[in-house]
């Protein structure tokens, strides 16, 4: 067994909290010892001794959220829940101290090369942002606060994930008409799995939108289906009910904004952010309203006339809309997503699109191991460079499971750095139906995109080449660190890529050369729809999070009216398209780190939109589209390999020249006016 890859045979819920705790104590008394020096700080008697504090801390406590994400269940979810305010408290312990406040005023006013000046004031501006400044007082009751929210976070994650399987809808035989061979046996195996009395099952994934809803012929299924999903964690089960929880998380996240200087907790989080101001995000966010509202307008009436002509179907409902859309972009672009499935199977989407793509354009290579990952469906890859310099471990957990946080996701569970380890451990997580004991993994195109994506996020890990841990890797702003896994989802869609990983499961064939260009000419379309769910709940996270702390709803009575002014003051709302994510389960910003940051994938796209546009146009070399190594390795050198040691933007004006345009993304959606 690798020293690098943890041993996770022995990992249980009892073991791996004890560990974390030791941890924290550890990391406080080293803290402690560098503060009482009193010497003035340098980088050899304070930065490095600090940023190396917490290294063992960071894995245990990686591994532990681990098997609370992936695996889940009462234990994990009982020792989450008793680690999380510790683990906040721990950090405040750390952060809010006066003392180490100082510490870093006087480190970032010494001669320091740039990347440790700038880690430096990452420091001292977290100190800051913390409430290092603040009299006794104001830090007490601070930290009291963020002890709570951290309480009321887990809580409500947790509950998201017990609605998903609590609020799973039963299908008879008859109902699943439409459906393949591989999705009934899926639905069967959630039953089993729930230990359920119905045939078929269909546990809730994580968006408004479930997966079923493309393939279900029965009307009244599909709406009993997406009924259960908008329903989720209403109220109507106090079990999962999040709506109070809600409430006063989002009243201590603006008491929290106020004690530290701050009109709401939106103008706190885009004060840490590269968007700077709320003004900022408002001014990328308020001229694609218009159009977004106008477009989608424009497909709900032609998806109407749609279902009328081909179903018979006078009416046009919100249950209607993806499987009409689906069946729409088929006939438009003769494009057959049933016929298409069996092209995409998993280990050929990895081995053959996603790793090949990183080798053309890093001269990365991956090779499969017999190594044990945290569950048996877990594999773990080793990932070199092209000279067979060893980079890390990369895990692909890429089954639902019950008790497995919904979505997608990558984490690392160890970050390499030149100052801390010489290699990365690095996960990515998808939610994919298993298929029955020696069926193939077959997937939708949506999931070929997001395994493009998420390790795109991975790549973010192991191509970092910074010396200091707490700026390595993923460790950059929120609405910078979904730029990457962005721009990396091209690639899914790359004719040379395509080529190789879309191939019939028993066959072999190559995907028909007709079905590729389907695909690729198909990309916009659809579009309206896709920006009004998701711009609708960035704005729902924005209203929430912009709210003074005597503006929030007093009670869950008050809940639902509330969301729906919000959502009628956007400017996008449509009755037939409901939010990706409404309040209740909105996972991101009440459990999942993304507070007031929703924004952040839209902030993203115009980077990644603007970025694709140089890898096909400025990049290209003999119509490869970008697809080279002179290409990628610009991307690593300037963008990749940097972390946060350097502000992002800067990073991203080194790759093109030039701060960003918001044009390619208005273009990409249909915004721009004809």
């Amino acid at each position: 067994m690798s020293t690098l890859l943890p041993d996770f045979s022995h990992v249980t819920p009892a073991s791996q909290l004890a560990t974390v705790l030791d941890l924290m104590e550890h990391q406080r008394g080293v803290v402690a010892s560098l503060l009482e020096v009193t010497e003035a700080p340098t980088v050899e008697n304070f930065l490095r001794p600090f940023e190396l504090s917490g290294a063992e801390l960071e894995v245990e406590a990686s591994i532990f959220y681990t098997y609370c994400s992936s695996i889940g269940g009462a234990e994990w979810d009982r020792v989450e829940a008793e680690l999380s305010p510790k683990m906040t408290a721990h950090e405040d312990a750390l952060y809010m101290d006066p003392r180490l406040y100082r510490r870093f005023e006087q480190l970032c006013q010494a001669d320091l090369d740039p990347e440790t000046a700038y880690t430096a004031r990452e420091h001292l501006k977290r100190c800051q942002q913390s409430g290092a400044g603040l009299d006794e007082a104001a830090r007490g009751e601070l930290a009291a606060i963020n002890n709570r929210m951290a309480e009321l976070s887990t809580e409500i994650g947790q509950r998201i994930v017990q609605a998903g399987l609590d609020d799973a809808v039963e299908f008879t035989e008859a109902e699943l008409s439409g459906l393949s061979a591989s999705q009934r046996e899926g639905l069967a195996g959630e039953a089993a799995a729930a230990d359920s009395s119905a045939a078929y099952l269909a546990t809730l994934r994580l968006p408004t939108q479930q997966p079923l809803l493309d393939n279900l012929d029965d009307a009244a299924a599909r709406a009993r289906l997406l009924d259960a999903s908008l329903r989720r964690c209403d109220g109507h089960d106090a079990a999962t009910d999040t709506r109070e929880s809600i409430l006063e998380l989002v009243r201590l996240r603006a008491r929290a904004a106020k004690l530290l200087g701050y009109p709401n907790h939106a103008a706190y989080v885009a004060a840490n952010s590269s968007a700077g101001t709320l003004e900022n995000i408002d001014a990328l966010l308020s001229p694609m309203m218009a159009p977004i509202a106008r477009n989608v307008a424009a497909e709900a009436e032609e998806l109407a006339a749609f279902v009328k002509e081909r179903w018979g179907k006078e009416s046009f409902t919100a249950s209607d809309w993806v499987r009409a859309q689906n069946q729409a972009r088929a006939e438009k672009f003769s494009i057959d997503d049933e016929a298409l499935t069996p092209y995409l199977e998993l280990d050929n989407v990895l081995e053959k699109g996603v790793f090949y793509a990183a080798n053309r354009l890093y001269g990365l290579t991956f090779t499969r191991t017999e190594e044990h990952g945290y569950t048996d469906d877990v594999i773990v890859w080793k990932v070199a460079e092209e000279d067979g310099t060893f980079l890390g471990y990369f895990l692909g957990d890429y089954y639902a499971r019950p008790g497995k946080r919904g979505g997608a996701w990558m984490h690392a569970i160890v970050q390499k750095s030149a100052e801390g380890s010489p290699a990365s451990v690095i996960c990515n997580n998808l939610n994919i139906t298993k298929p029955a004991p020696g069926e193939p993994t077959l997937l939708s195109w949506d999931e070929v995109e997001t395994a493009f994506h998420e390790f795109g996020h991975a790549l973010h890990g192991f191509l970092s080449d910074v010396r200091w841990p707490s700026v390595a890797g993923t460790n950059v702003p929120r609405d910078f660190v979904e730029y990457p896994s962005q721009v990396n989802e091209i690639w899914a869609r790359h004719p040379q890529v395509l080529s190789r990983y879309a191939r019939h499961y028993q066959t072999g064939e190559v995907l028909p050369a007709a079905q590729t260009e389907a695909l690729v000419a198909s990309r916009g379309y659809g579009a309206g729809f896709r920006m009004c769910e998701i711009e609708q709940a960035v704005l729902l996270d924005q209203a929430w999070h912009r709210l003074g702390e005597a503006d929030v709803p007093a009670s869950p009575a008050d809940f639902e009216a509330f969301e729906e002014k919000a959502l009628r003051a956007t400017g996008v709302q449509h009755d037939l398209v409901p939010p990706r994510y409404r309040s209740a389960y909105f996972n991101h910003v009440f459990s999942g780190g993304y507070s007031a940051g929703y924004y952040s994938y839209t902030w993203c796209e115009a980077l990644d939109a603007d970025t694709v546009a140089w890898f096909q146009n400025d990049a290209a070399r003999e119509g490869d589209l970008g697809l080279n190594r002179q290409a990628g390795e610009k991307l690593r050198r300037e963008v990749l390999a940097r972390g946060n040691s350097r502000d992002p933007k800067e990073s991203f004006a080194a790759l093109l020249g030039r701060d960003v345009d918001a044009t390619a993304l208005l273009k990409r959606h249909g915004l721009l006016e004809s």
